[in-house]
């Protein structure tokens, strides 16, 4: 089957068959693109799952006017470009704002206002539904990336990340409440 237009129209219509054709025929090749930027293989596989996964969610409303491999090529670029950027950003951060290293010590006031802090946190945690709370927890106290935790979860990338960002939507407006 010859992926085109016509291919893309039945995969707006939910045509599975066609999509499974699409994605076994542009996975591999797209995610050795991704690594080429980003060098990373289970980075460059992310990138590339999470454009299928838009691809077939958002299948109704794309709009492909080129060719359906020039669209699939052009957004994983984009998305790996934009994950280097990042990674970049962050590096600059690490670079330019050391984290503590032990050597500096806090004053008392300090070191109350941080242990009232985490026990603010601890106790909206314990507030939350099980999941997200585990969710959280491991990622943000065990380091986890999110991939592993979809893994270990036996969830999806996407529902991880929707539960950080209700975690931490719900901080922030505890956090907001509390202090303003």
């Amino acid at each position: 089957m010859q992926i085109n237009i016509l291919t893309f129209k039945k995969i707006k219509e939910g045509d599975i068959q066609a999509f499974e054709t699409l994605f076994r025929s542009f996975y591999e090749p797209l995610c050795r693109y991704a690594y080429w930027y980003v060098e990373d293989a289970e980075t460059a596989e992310e990138i590339v799952q999470d454009l299928f996964y838009i691809l077939w969610k958002e299948r109704e409303n794309l709009q492909i006017f080129t060719s359906v491999s020039g669209y699939l090529y052009r957004s994983v670029k984009n998305k790996s470009l934009q994950y280097v950027e990042k990674v970049k950003i962050r590096e600059d951060y690490r670079d330019n704002y050391p984290v503590n290293t032990g050597i500096e010590t806090f004053t008392p006031q300090e070191e109350l206002e941080y242990k009232e802090l985490e026990k603010q946190i601890e106790e909206a945690l314990v507030r939350l539904p099980e999941r997200r709370q585990k969710i959280f927890r491991m990622n943000r106290m065990e380091g986890k990336k999110y991939n592993d935790i979809a893994k270990e979860l036996n969830i999806s990338v996407k529902t991880v990340e929707a539960e950080i960002s209700k975690v931490l939507r719900e901080l922030r407006h505890k956090y907001h409440s509390i202090y303003n």
